[in-house]
């Protein structure tokens, strides 16, 4: 059953694809510098994964040196950012693609709750850790109450016609919101059943549970691709 809602995940740009096929694509993390963009770039796209009454007055963060930093801040709660692969599931077969950008904006139970293991997870990556130290560290993080799991109301707008999810879909797939959701989960949102409109795979018990929920329009206005077929294949 995972493997069918993979496969339709991908089919909408929201998740990966014949994950054994795939598996050894990026067996490791590229050079840091692959991942980076232009400062000014950066915050520009990180500002298009939400409706502008959002993201205008949201604090934007940037990959740097050490790691996710501020570069503006906001007013309203809101964290816009760009994701790299490393912030997918652990067991990701694009873990280590360096082509992935994907701007989000997490509304504030996302931002106290759930970027904190984003933000961790950068930090280990810049300092070497490869994914099976990844997956230690996390499980320490959780054991110690350092990271805790998805506030409720935990949200997130991926709005934005610039990304680039995953190479099946070669750029933005569907614009979409989602929800975060304590492990064990998935099922009470109907996450993944046949006719549901609610995208989704239970994560590990280390990091939290992604729910996906395609939406009509990009966050200029325009309208998304036709999402007529959508069945849990």
């Amino acid at each position: 059953m995972r493997a069918l809602v993979l496969l339709s995940l991908s089919l909408l740009g929201l998740g990966p694809v014949h994950a054994q096929q795939k598996a050894d694509r990026y067996p490791a993390r590229a050079p840091m510098e692959k991942y980076h963009i232009d400062r000014q770039t950066e915050i520009t796209m990180a500002r298009t994964a939400a409706p502008p009454s959002v993201s205008a007055d949201a604090e934007v963060m940037v990959l740097g040196d050490s790691g996710y930093e501020v570069a503006v801040k906001g007013r309203n709660g809101w964290v816009c950012f760009i994701e790299r692969s490393w912030t997918a599931s652990f067991d990701d077969p694009e873990f280590w693609n360096p082509k992935i950008v994907a701007p989000n904006c997490f509304n504030p139970p996302a931002a106290r709750s759930v970027l904190p293991h984003y933000i961790e997870r950068t930090k280990w990556i810049v300092a070497g850790l490869d994914r099976s130290q990844l997956i230690e560290k996390a499980r320490a993080a959780m054991t110690s109450r350092q990271l805790t799991p998805p506030e409720p109301g935990s949200f997130s707008f991926m709005l934005s016609k610039e990304s680039y999810l995953n190479d099946e879909v070669g750029g933005p797939g569907l614009p979409h919101v989602m929800f975060f959701v304590p492990h064990g989960q998935a099922a009470t949102w109907a996450a993944g059943w046949e006719e549901s409109p609610v995208f989704g795979v239970e994560a590990s018990d280390v990091e939290p549970t992604v729910l996906f929920v395609p939406v009509r329009r990009w966050s200029d206005g325009s309208p998304g691709p036709a999402t007529t077929d959508h069945r849990h294949r």
